[in-house]
């Protein structure tokens, strides 16, 4: 996707920045030595770039791919989630704060379609998905109308690179 072309109140990126974007993406570790030389600029006027994408919200931030399956064995799933129609803002705002608070939710969307949010968890074992997700559907305050849950067998492809 061409940076450029996003539409969004960062304004435009420049042919640099989508370079540096696209290395950091990558390397989050790189030097910006070595940063500075794959994207054609002196050092300093690189390092003053990231940190003007880093300032304007641009680069959110750096961090470790973790390999979870190494750290904690346990059960990764998509959970894809509709709220009743009857719900309300109210519950929306009650349903994503729970998620937030979850440690078992590492991601959360907000989707279109017949679904209203897709999940992204890792419990111990399908009990442990089972007793955590009948406490949100007992919750009168969350208006769960329904939760599919897609164990995940095998990654084909998985980067921390966003979209």
């Amino acid at each position: 996707m061409d940076i450029k072309a996003k539409t969004s109140h960062y304004g435009e990126l420049d042919r640099i920045d989508e370079a540096i974007i696209n290395v950091l993406r990558h390397e989050g570790r790189i030097t910006y030595e070595k940063l500075s030389t794959l994207v054609h600029l002196t050092p300093r006027p690189c390092l003053e770039r990231v940190r003007k994408l880093e300032r304007r919200g641009v680069i959110r931030g750096y961090g470790a791919i973790i390999d979870l399956q190494t750290v904690s064995p346990g059960l990764l799933l998509l959970v894809l989630v509709a709220l009743s129609n009857q719900s309300g803002r109210a519950a929306q705002r009650a349903f994503e704060a729970t998620v937030r608070a979850c440690p078992q939710v590492h991601e959360c969307q907000l989707i279109s379609g017949h679904f209203d949010y897709s999940l992204r968890m890792r419990c111990r074992d399908m009990e442990h998905y089972r007793v955590l997700t009948e406490t949100w559907m007992s919750d009168d305050e969350l208006h769960i109308d329904k939760l599919v849950a897609h164990p995940e067998l095998a990654a084909i492809k998985s980067t921390a690179a966003q979209i």
